[in-house]
């Protein structure tokens, strides 16, 4: 099986720790640290919690379609 990319989430540091050194050994892989960027979300963390955002994704998006400067319809519901 080929796994690109994973995602490791726990509220137990050292088992956290145990799993990824269990898998290093079973797998090669990389620890990238704090998740920041997954699949086009944005990762942002604060004292209120984690908020994800697909901002970039949308930029990224507008851009390569050359819609930038576009402005967004009004529309009734709001």
């Amino acid at each position: 099986m080929y796994v690109d990319d994973m995602i490791l989430i726990g509220n137990d540091p050292k088992e956290m720790r145990r799993l990824r050194e269990y898998l290093s050994v079973e797998f090669k892989m990389k620890d990238l640290g704090q998740l920041r960027y997954f699949l086009g979300i944005e990762v942002a963390r604060s004292k209120q919690g984690i908020f994800l955002s697909q901002h970039k994704f949308v930029l990224d998006l507008l851009s390569v379609i050359e819609m930038l400067a576009c402005k967004p319809i009004e529309t009734q519901y709001k």
